[in-house]
């Protein structure tokens, strides 16, 4: 799956108001359910993480949970690039394909999410 590039104009939030992402307490949980089915919610976290926005839902994670996330791991330099990498091996353990490295793609989504 292509990484987008453009994402904000495809995101399942574009028909909101930010008054539905920037909430506090349990308004939180319903911005994230916006993000559920969202076909660009990968980009919108990793951008997030990598700009490092404090405040609102972003990518289905709330400030807190991605202040967290940044805290677990400190050394990501591309929260871009990791997420791409770890979402292509999930599609293609889904998928079922055995790479040219001789390894299987669910051994690989085993590699990439402990990166």
């Amino acid at each position: 799956m292509a990484w987008t590039l453009e994402w904000a104009s495809r995101g399942a939030c574009k028909a909101t108001t930010a008054d539905d992402l920037f909430v506090q307490g349990s308004a939180q949980n319903r911005a994230k359910q916006i993000c559920g089915g969202c076909p660009v919610r990968t980009e919108c976290l990793a951008d997030a993480l990598d700009s490092r926005i404090e405040f609102g839902v972003w990518g289905g994670m709330t400030e807190r949970e991605r202040r967290a996330l940044l805290k677990r791991r400190p050394n990501v330099q591309s929260w871009r690039r990791l997420l791409e990498t770890a979402r292509d091996a999930a599609l293609s353990a889904a998928a079922g394909e055995v790479t040219g490295s001789g390894t299987t793609a669910p051994e690989q989504a085993e590699v990439a999410a402990v990166v």
